[in-house]
């Protein structure tokens, strides 16, 4: 048996906030995407979230409503029982039926250098520990690609965020390595749902504490619902599905009843957002619906208050943020209530050069990050690097991008899209840049995912000559031969000429300067603008860009990338605009046959396809170093941590 009976929902924050929607990446070597492959490109960018109009208290998106009384709703409605599990018990259950392949001390002798030894690897360094063979007063140091930008639960919207708010967070549901949802058996009793879709109901345990000791309660999830249902908060990320619901009200302090506004495939997702205290944030929220201006809420940034498992407690801005675990999580009124996390600290170092991370690495002074093509290839393969360290991959449904502001007069007409699809050597980025490691992306969806298209969509091909005959068919080509495109709009002449937005980290910026260089064979000027990811995001959000590269983690439903595709959405940083995408994106939530809706998804994509608001790059697998003191890392299609358990199932032994 697992030698600790960890509830499933250690990480549930960032399993909330995830199973919203996708993770925006936009850094470079790869957590998420997030990890994505920086920060949050590349090493696993998180969702972004973009900032809305300002609104005011009578805008409010919710109409009153009066809920029925529970006696009503238990005697009007069939219920049905729903799973409440633990992510680490179901994970070793499922260890128990896979072989190890070899022994752990053989397996730290090992060099990653083919499929074989990689499954060697995995088989035994990555199980759970047997009774007692955890060393739980250990300290992680793991690395994080760039600092948060909050630690509002609500506010999540970059991979260090997912990862670092995912153990201070609380949450109810969770959901297992093949996006399968659930309930946390560490909060949640009981949940139902009614037999007509229309209503969820949850009993939370009752011995549940905020770190200021504070109980939490139903009416805290009430609470929360909202204020993120408040346009003057911007969090349109954590909004999308969440305002798919009418209502959201506590009975008591145990019990929270969910009000569908119809049965939708994907209200089991629009459940699961992160949850803030009321008693903290209902003395603020209204004076300052920022949650970020005023005194009261920059303190908070600092000291938050835990609802999971872990507390900040120290946080060096730029430099590294300390979580320590939470007595008031395991024991309450002196009773232990729950089995405590394998670390007793985590100490997150914030280093956003990939050569100095893999540097720390290699002497021990962070415990695990994720790698670029390079450093897998080049920089991981020595004895200095297997003195301390292993390494492992796995695949992973992280696919990174061009994105086209079509709002802007480059990129309006699809031609010029499509045309930079052409100018681009794909073949040349995926063999000499990204070393043969990573699949070319055509789309959206990755061609195993279930919502997928069953036609063939052939990935990107460089053809210069296709890319000339596009843009001059779009109208533009050099009328005053000074060798850059240009074309009449409004009475002036404007040359093709454009910025891309990238991150700072080295792959990201060597993919863009490749385009730069084909684009420069066809008459297009392009600028490579490398700047910090907190940067970009910012500028995506506000759609102050002209083309950027990024990145997408896979939600946990088609329906969250619609966030990303429908008209006006906010995600939505490329201005697209399709009313037959927004229509089956429509359709595909309403439908509860999955193959049916795969249908509608299928179409998206290749509808997508054709209008190429993106030029679709690759699929990143995961790569990662891990100190030979860890234990117990295991992959997911959102790779290593964004899912129950995710880093909730890592260890180190203890000594002898």
């Amino acid at each position: 048996m697992c030698g600790r009976n960890h509830s499933a929902g250690v990480y549930f924050l960032a399993v909330a906030c995830v199973a919203t929607g996708l993770f925006f990446l936009t850094g470079c070597s790869p957590k998420r995407p997030e990890a994505a492959v920086d920060v949050l490109l590349e090493s696993a960018a998180a969702e972004a979230a973009q900032k809305e109009p300002v609104a005011t208290a009578a805008d409010r998106l919710l109409q009153p409503f009066d809920p029925p009384l529970l006696e009503s709703l238990d005697r009007d409605n069939k219920w049905i029982d729903r799973p409440v599990r633990d992510g680490l018990v179901m994970l070793h259950e499922l260890q128990q039926l896979q072989p190890q392949l070899t022994t752990a001390s053989e397996a730290l002798t090992l060099k990653n250098d083919s499929a074989a030894a990689n499954a060697k690897i995995l088989s035994v360094l990555g199980r759970l520990p047997a009774q007692d063979a955890a060393d739980t007063e250990a300290r992680i140091d793991r690395h994080v690609p760039a600092d948060l930008g909050s630690t509002n639960p609500i506010m999540i919207s970059t991979t260090a965020e997912f990862d670092i708010l995912g153990l201070t967070g609380f949450g109810l549901f969770s959901f297992d390595c093949m996006l399968e949802p659930f309930a946390s058996s560490d909060t949640v009793v009981t949940w139902q749902s009614s037999a007509d879709g229309m209503l969820d109901k949850v009993v939370l345990r009752d011995d549940l504490l905020w770190s200021d000791g504070k109980p939490i309660t139903a009416h805290d999830i009430a609470f929360t619902y909202q204020v993120i249902m408040d346009p003057r908060v911007p969090v349109p990320a954590v909004r999308s599905g969440t305002d798919q619901l009418r209502w959201v009200h506590a009975y008591d302090d145990r019990t929270v009843v969910f009000f569908h506004k119809e049965p939708l495939a994907t209200n089991v997702w629009n459940i699961n957002f992160p949850i803030l205290p009321q008693h903290v944030y209902a003395k603020t929220w209204e004076s300052d619906p920022t949650l970020q201006d005023s005194p009261a809420h920059v303190s908070l940034e600092q000291s938050p208050v835990s609802g999971g498992p872990y507390e900040i407690v120290e946080r060096k801005r730029g430099q590294q943020i300390v979580l320590k675990r939470r007595l008031s999580w395991t024991h309450v009124g002196g009773k232990k209530v729950r089995e405590q996390p394998f670390f007793k600290e985590i100490r997150f170092r914030i280093i956003e050069d990939p050569n100095t991370s893999l540097l720390a690495l290699k002497a021990g002074e962070i415990d695990e990050m994720m790698l670029s093509p390079e450093q897998w290839t080049t920089q991981t393969t020595d004895a200095d690097f297997y003195e301390r360290t292993t390494k492992v991959t796995a695949p992973e449904w992280v696919s990174f991008h061009f994105g086209w502001n079509i709002a802007t007069p480059y990129f309006a007409d699809r031609r010029v899209r499509r045309a930079m699809n052409y100018a681009f050597d794909h073949e040349r980025m995926l063999e000499s840049l990204c070393y043969g490691l990573y699949e070319p992306a055509a789309s959206n969806f990755h061609e195993t995912s279930w919502m997928a298209s069953k036609k063939k969509l052939e990935s990107g091909k460089q053809d210069l000559d296709k890319a000339e005959a596009l843009l001059d068919e779009a109208g533009w080509i050099d009328r005053d031969n000074d060798g850059i495109r240009d074309k009449e709009i409004s009475g002036t002449l404007v040359p093709l000429e454009f910025s891309m937005l990238t991150s700072q980290q080295p792959l990201r910026v060597a993919i863009c300067s490749l385009l730069k260089e084909n684009l420069d064979q066809i008459g297009v000027r392009m600028n490579v603008r490398p700047m910090e990811s907190t940067v970009i995001q910012q500028l995506t959000q506000e759609k102050k860009f002209q083309a950027y590269f990024g990145g997408w983690g896979v939600g946990t439903d088609p329906d969250t990338s619609e966030n990303i595709w429908a008209t006006g959405a906010g995600r939505n940083f490329v201005n697209y605009s399709n009313p037959e995408v927004d229509r089956l994106f429509s359709e595909g939530r309403r439908e509860l046959d999955r193959a049916k809706r795969a249908e509608k998804y299928g179409r998206i994509q290749e509808i997508l396809y054709e209008d190429q608001p993106y030029t679709w790059l690759y699929w990143r697998n995961s790569f990662y170093g891990f100190s030979k003191e860890l234990r117990g890392y295991v992959f997911s299609p959102r790779g290593p941590y964004h899912y129950s358990p995710g880093f909730g199932s890592l260890w180190m032994p203890a000594m002898d």
